[in-house]
């Protein structure tokens, strides 16, 4: 658990994912298309990306991948990230942590 908080705490916008998830892929793109440069971590390529799974999971991740981080703070999983998209949420919230210009 502290290992998470250190990697989301270091970057804006911080996505864990997997090479073989859909799902993430789409979030993913999300972000980039609104010129959000967004840590991403593969856990499938990652030292201790089992373990790391396992800690989201935890967190209530459910399914564990896409999950993102904005400014240190779970946002959830695609399902999520998609609601604060469609309610014109997730623009204010990249701008008020630097992750897109104003």
């Amino acid at each position: 658990m502290e290992k998470i908080q250190k990697m989301v705490s270091e970057k804006p916008v911080v996505i864990f994912s997997k090479n073989s998830c859909c799902m993430s892929h789409t979030i993913k793109t999300l972000f980039v298309d609104f010129g959000v440069n967004p840590t991403i971590y593969e856990l499938e390529e990652i030292s201790r990306g089992k373990e790391i799974e396992q800690s989201l999971a935890q967190l209530g991740c459910s399914p564990t991948v896409p999950v993102v981080f904005i400014g240190g703070q779970l946002v959830g999983g695609a399902n999520q990230v998609m609601s604060l998209h469609l309610n014109r949420s997730l623009v204010p919230m990249l701008k008020g942590v630097g992750a897109l210009s104003v």
